[in-house]
C-alpha cells in the first residue's frame, strides 16, 4: 500500500504528534519546530499528494479535504497509531479540522495554524486551479512570497527555499487541492469538535486573515487563540519561536501524566515548569508572554520556564511537606515574584539573573 511520504522524528512509541503542511509546501515547513517538539514525542511530518515525496496519484478525481484527511488516517494506521495530537498549517489545518469533526476518537489534541473553516469564495480557488492547469505552477510561485510572508521576510533564505519548493510541486495535484479548498466549509460543524484546540494566526496574514482564526476559536468549544505579531501566512517559518512556544504550551497543558517525581530532562522540566507557571500566573498572562516571544527572547523564556518554574518552584509546589503552605497559598506567594520573569529581558534584567 502506498502512503503519504513522511518522516518520523523522536522516540518511537512516545506520544504521537502529526504535523500537516500548507498547500504548496512540504514537510520542511515544520523543520524549525520539529527537534524541540520531538523531545518525549514521536513527531510525524507528511507531504501532501504531489508535494515533496508524495505521489500525485494518491489524490482521487474531484478530491475533497476529507479525501486528503483519509490519506492521513491511512498513514496513521500504517504506522500503528490509533490516537494522535495534530497540528496543521492552512490546508494542513483544514485536514486537522475535518479529522476532529469526523473522527474525534482519533484526535487527542488539535492545533490549527493559519487556517480557516472556509477559505473564502470558491471562485478564486477555481480560478487558481484553471491558471495552474493552463500555465503551470510558475505564475503562482512568482507571487507566493508576497502571499506567504511579510515584506520584511520575503528575501530571507528560508522564504526563498519554500518558494523554490513550490516550483517543484506537481501542477495537477496543486490544482486539485485548490478545488478541494473551494468546496471546504465546516463553519456549521465546528461545535462538534471535542479535542482541546489551539488556534494560531499571524496578524499580517492576508491568505487566512485573523478574523478566520477568531471564528475558529469562537466556535470550537474551549478553544484558545494566539495571534503572532509581525507574521503573515507561513508563521511557522517567519516566527518559529513564537509558534513553538504556543504549541508546547498547548501540548504540555493537555498531556500531563500526573507524575510528581522530579523532572529529569529538559523536556520534562519545561512541561512541569509550564504547568506551574500557568497555575500561578494564569493562562491569560502566560499566553500574552508567549505571543510576544521573539527569536531573541525565546532562549530566555525557555530558561525561566525550565529552571525558575520547572526546578525551583516546581519542587516547592509539588513536594512541600509544610501543611500551612497549601497550593493556593504558594500561588499567591509566587505570584509576587518580580514581573521580569514573564516579560522581555532587558540587558539589566539578564545581568540580574546572572548575578542573583
Amino acid at each position: 500500500m502506498t502512503v503519504l511520504h513522511h518522516r518520523a522524528d523522536g522516540a518511537g512509541g512516545a506520544h504521537p504528534l502529526i504535523l500537516g503542511p500548507s498547500l504548496g509546501t512540504t514537510l520542511s515547513s515544520w523543520e524549525p519546530q520539529t527537534s524541540a517538539l520531538a523531545r518525549g514525542r514521536q513527531v510525524i511530518r507528511y507531504d501532501l499528494p504531489g508535494h515533496g515525496g508524495s505521489p500525485a496519484e494518491l489524490l482521487p478525481v474531484e478530491a475533497t479535504v476529507g479525501d486528503i484527511a483519509g490519506l492521513v488516517l491511512a498513514l496513521a494506521d500504517h504506522l500503528g497509531i490509533a490516537r494522535f495530537a495534530y497540528a496543521g498549517t492552512s490546508l494542513g489545518g483544514a485536514i486537522g479540522t475535518w479529522l476532529a469533526v469526523h473522527h474525534p476518537d482519533r484526535v487527542a489534541s488539535l492545533m490549527l495554524v493559519s487556517t480557516s473553516a472556509h477559505f473564502g469564495e470558491p471562485d478564486r480557488w477555481h480560478e487558481r486551479a484553471r491558471l495552474v492547469r493552463t500555465e503551470g505552477i510558475a505564475p503562482v510561485a512568482d507571487t507566493a512570497a508576497d502571499r506567504w510572508f511579510t515584506p520584511a521576510f520575503v528575501a530571507d533564505p528560508a522564504a526563498q527555499a519554500l518558494v523554490a519548493g513550490l516550483r517543484a510541486t506537481d501542477a495537477t495535484a496543486y490544482a486539485a487541492s485548490c478545488e478541494a479548498l473551494a468546496s471546504f466549509d465546516l463553519r456549521a460543524e465546528l461545535s462538534r469538535i471535542t479535542a482541546p484546540t489551539l488556534v494560531i494566526a499571524g496578524r499580517e496574514d492576508r491568505v487566512t486573515p485573523v478574523d478566520h482564526a477568531r471564528l475558529l476559536a469562537d466556535r470550537i468549544p474551549g478553544a484558545s487563540l494566539t495571534e503572532v505579531a509581525h507574521a503573515a501566512h507561513l508563521v511557522t517559518v517567519e516566527r518559529p519561536a513564537s509558534v513553538l512556544a504556543a504549541l508546547r504550551c498547548h501540548l504540555d497543558g493537555f498531556g500531563e501524566t500526573g507524575d510528581t517525581t522530579s523532572p529529569g530532562d529538559d523536556g520534562s522540566r519545561y512541561a512541569a515548569g509550564l504547568a506551574v507557571r500557568r497555575t500561578v500566573l494564569g493562562d491569560a498572562h502566560v499566553d500574552r508572554a508567549i505571543a510576544t516571544t521573539t527569536e531573541f527572547t525565546s532562549v530566555f523564556q525557555d530558561f525561566i520556564t525550565r529552571y525558575a518554574w520547572g526546578e525551583i518552584w516546581w519542587c516547592t509546589f509539588n513536594n512541600s511537606t509544610q501543611p500551612s503552605r497549601s497550593r493556593p497559598r504558594l500561588a499567591m506567594e509566587v505570584g509576587r515574584r518580580p514581573r521580569w520573569l514573564d516579560t522581555r529581558p532587558s540587558a539589566s534584567s539578564v545581568l540580574r539573573v546572572a548575578t542573583e
